[in-house]
């Protein structure tokens, strides 16, 4: 399975019944297409829509935050821009999944500008990760062999302190007050492997149980 795909996988388990869910661009739309047909969890797309579905595969004239075809699930319904950020700003999303550039052991985060680059701004972003309950980060353990786990953000920072849970292919961290804490490892690695690849320190307590999706 593509690294991408276990990210997503993963975080799906995390959301729960009744959940309010945005599910920024690149892959934490892919969580959508993982999310299990018994869990009633609603995704919001910024872009106007309540009830977005996973990807589909021939046009439907609905496209999610990344502009990729999605299907619209029943009683879905679309919104102006203000009021898909009215809900986002007062508080109403459960949890929302982003990308990232760089994360911290503060869980702060940078995620909207690449050095050398163009780009527009960052966003919603910056709206979803204080505005949002819960701010899970969907990210590649490292970036060619370099760590994208800090100690320190090097890059512009997206939000300060809002990170609650970094979930990549090879391991699952939770951000709690004193640091970064180790929760799960992906099977096909080991412990050892993660706090080499990760910058910023891991607390690891006792045993770490294996990451509960497939290779």
């Amino acid at each position: 399975m593509e690294d991408k795909y276990i990210i997503a996988k993963r975080i799906a388990m995390e959301l729960k019944d009744g959940d309010l869910v945005n599910l920024g661009i690149g892959t934490p739309t892919l969580v959508a297409d993982f999310i299990p047909k018994e869990k009633k969890i609603t995704l919001q797309s910024e872009n106007g829509v309540i009830g977005i579905g996973g990807a589909s595969d021939v046009p439907t004239g609905i496209v999610n935050a990344g502009c990729v075809p999605s299907k619209r699930e029943p009683g879905g319904s679309f919104i102006d821009s203000a009021i898909s950020f009215s809900l986002i700003r007062g508080g109403h999303v459960d949890v929302t999944v982003l990308g990232a550039l760089e994360v911290d052991q503060d869980g702060s985060l940078a995620s909207w500008i690449i050095p050398g680059k163009k780009v527009p701004g960052m966003g919603g972003a910056m709206d979803l990760v204080v505005g949002a309950k819960k701010v899970i980060i969907a990210t590649t353990h490292t970036n060619n062999g370099k760590p994208k786990i800090l100690r320190k953000c090097s890059l512009p920072l997206t939000a300060y302190r809002q990170v609650d849970l970094i979930v990549t292919e090879l391991a699952v961290i939770a951000v709690e007050p004193d640091g970064l804490r180790l929760l799960e490892v992906h099977p096909d690695h080991t412990v050892e492997e993660i706090v080499r690849l990760t910058e910023a320190p891991l607390r690891v307590d006792g045993a770490i149980p294996m990451k509960g999706v497939e290779s």
